[in-house]
């Protein structure tokens, strides 16, 4: 068993899932309970996640001291480095330069943390999200590794096991990160992997168990997380099961009679189509807040949902929430809220349901796998993530019908260019935004003040992290060109280039 102590970061059940992973089990605690659960259980090794806190504050988050002393080694990542740093005899204090995204790293003293990279892995890419460091070493530690902009990116007392680390190893941008969690936990530590698969049975098994002779319905999107959770809800009670798709007039182009057509025909599912648009259109009259668009289309949502459901005679609502939604939805005790997800935070705390999310505890890449074993289409698997509130968190400022046909046919083009050069199903996703921002463009020889598009191409795995797509310029003035020429309101595209962190998969 690994003990992770949970300090509030993004990733603390990416961790978590690494190491599982690595066939090795987890178990997660709060600061405060980190000493009681150390010695209840008695891990193997312990990890010190990352966190959004100082540890130098008033309130600063630590854990008892005593964890350091049960002579069980000790990981401590990025906030868990500084946690280690303050409590072990080192310092830390406020950074120079915030580091957030990649990084290049410089491995300065061998140690076994780092072994197994390989003939000359001394300098290579690590994901960062810090502004705090360490600028003094605990008692009995050297620096093993630096960045550019910190000298201390990395420690270790090698007798009493005990590492730290600036960098995030658990996200897929850090090269070699999975080498070095696992020269932690199976070398360091001691422990011995086993093999760890998704039980699809179980998951339907437990589903029916929940539901039992019950009716239920299903808040199908189309997108791959929904499309799973129907499919395993079907399995389960057969066709007691209904699905809703709701057109709230926020969908992509030629969305809705794909989705139904896909779902009636290849899935054979019980499916009702529920026209929206002016409800919702009308429940975000003059909303520009992004958290506000969210909660709205939440609310809207499930009242939606409950009358339909009223009319089945039934009180299940079987959701598609998947891992990275709860933690963005501050999902974990002292977790920063990134964004509330419709279908977590933006749901109104009084309503007739009981909520089931049968793939609450996973990840993107893990639901595609569970949509590979269920027999899904490869064009459903492959599909680009699209957010439940549609393209309302496409669309800076208030939303209109127009501004929804403007974006609807700019997206298009980005997909189809995408799908052209055989780039579709290499990327995460790539999707375009409208802006708000109007700016000065030149049109047959007169001057036309029109809108700016910008185009989101994104390389991810899990999305906890993202990259920018590096598309190939030829490809990029094809987007663009095609967007200026048929979007006639648009004058300007411009390309994102900012990683997660510190910027998020959606513009909001």
């Amino acid at each position: 068993m690994i003990l992770i102590i949970d300090f509030g970061s993004q990733t603390t059940h990416l961790i978590g899932r690494r190491i599982k992973d690595l066939g090795v089990p987890v178990e997660i605690a709060i600061p405060k309970n980190a000493l009681s659960s150390a010695l209840k259980i008695k891990p193997r090794g312990i990890i010190l996640s990352g966190g959004p806190a100082s540890t130098y504050g008033k309130n600063a988050l630590l854990v008892d001291g005593k964890i350091f002393k049960l002579g069980v080694p000790v990981l401590g990542i990025c906030y868990g480095l500084e946690v280690m740093g303050q409590m072990l005899g080192g310092q830390v204090a406020p950074g120079k330069k915030k580091e957030y995204g990649s990084t290049s790293f410089t491995l300065t003293k061998n140690n076994p943390l780092f072994a197994n990279l390989g003939k000359n892995k001394n300098t290579f890419t690590v994901w960062m999200s810090h502004f705090d460091q360490v600028i003094k070493v605990p008692t009995d530690s050297i620096v093993v590794g630096s960045t550019p902009d910190v000298k201390i990116a990395a420690f270790a007392n090698v007798k009493k096991k005990q590492y730290g680390i600036m960098f995030h190893p658990e996200v897929h941008h850090t090269q070699y990160g999975n080498q070095i969690l696992s020269n932690f936990i199976i070398n360091i530590c001691g422990e011995v992997s086993q093999k760890r698969n998704i039980n699809t049975s179980q998951l339907i098994k437990k589903i029916k168990l929940e539901i039992g002779a019950q009716k239920a319905v299903c808040a199908l999107s189309g997108g791959i997380d929904s499309a799973v959770a129907a499919v395993l809800t079907h399995e389960a009670i057969g066709d007691k099961l209904t699905c809703f798709y709701v057109d709230t007039g926020l969908m992509r182009l030629g969305e809705t009679d794909q989705i139904t057509q896909t779902f009636k025909v290849h899935f054979k599912l019980k499916l009702q189509v529920i026209h929206a648009e002016d409800i919702f259109l009308s429940a975000l009259k003059g909303i520009t807040d992004p958290e506000e668009k969210r909660k709205i289309i939440g609310e809207t949502f499930i009242r939606i949902f409950e009358k339909e459901a009223q009319k089945l005679g039934t009180k299940y609502l079987v959701q598609g929430t998947i891992y990275p939604d709860v933690i963005e939805s501050k999902g974990t005790n002292h977790a920063h809220k990134i964004k509330t997800h419709h279908n977590v935070g933006g749901i109104p705390e009084k309503h007739g349901f009981k909520i089931i999310e049968p793939l609450r505890q996973f990840y993107k890449d893990e639901v595609r796998e569970i949509a590979k074993e269920l027999g899904f289409p490869g064009s459903i698997i492959s599909r680009h993530v699209f957010p439940g509130p549609g393209l309302a968190v496409r669309i800076i400022g208030e939303i209109t019908k127009e501004k929804l046909d403007i974006l609807r046919r700019a997206d298009a083009i980005v997909v189809d260019e995408l799908r052209k050069a055989g780039l579709y199903e290499k990327i995460w996703m790539g999707f375009a935004v409208f802006t708000g921002v109007k700016s000065t463009g030149v049109t047959g020889d007169e001057r036309k003040y029109g809108e700016t598009i910008a185009l989101r191409i994104i390389e991810s795995k899990d999305t906890m992290t993202a990259d920018w797509a590096r598309l190939p310029y030829e490809l990029l003035e094809r987007i663009s060109s095609r967007i200026v020429t048929e979007v006639f309101e648009v004058v300007r595209v411009v390309y994102d280039i900012t990683t997660k962190p510190p910027a998020t998969m959606e513009w909001e």
